[in-house]
């Protein structure tokens, strides 16, 4: 059975409730035949990365970045999984408090190197989360989890 990844840094009800909608999307009963696994980023290991057909990446924006958290799961993964993971999809949602780019620049970097594939566009959200937003959430969870129930 596939397995999407879902590798967070949830520090605030803001982001909390971004996540609760990704895993939503990505665990809706339309969608069959997908193991979907959440792990804390610092809790992520690359034997968590291995065993996973793609990924879903969930961070704020800190001070222009992406959070520390998120940072270290790279750090920890990156060369252990980059010849192994290459081409596998992700996708990923930022949440901050008045500008994401860096962040956003950040997360492109790194998954161009480790070379994979992003297979739904990212939701980024500054401030509180819309009704549209969270639908946008659910929609990239599904989007992720579908992909690789094909």
């Amino acid at each position: 059975m596939p397995v999407l990844l879902i590798v967070h840094h949830t520090p605030s009800p803001n982001l909390q409730a971004m996540f609760e909608a990704v895993v939503a999307g990505a665990t809706t009963d339309e969608i069959e035949g997908v193991d979907v696994v959440r792990r804390a980023a610092l809790a992520a290991t690359a034997s968590d990365v291995l065993a996973a057909d793609g990924y879903l990446l969930g961070t704020t924006a800190n001070l222009g970045y992406m959070s520390g958290a998120l940072k270290h799961f790279f750090d920890q993964v990156y060369y252990p999984c980059l010849d192994s993971t290459r081409g596998r999809p992700f996708g990923y949602y930022v949440h901050g408090g008045n500008d994401v780019t860096g962040t956003v620049r950040g997360i492109r970097s790194i998954t161009t190197g480790l070379g994979w594939e992003q297979a739904a566009a990212e939701v980024t959200v500054t401030g509180e989360p819309s009704k549209a937003d969270l639908r946008a959430c659910w929609e990239l969870g599904a989007t992720l989890a579908a992909g690789l129930a094909d």
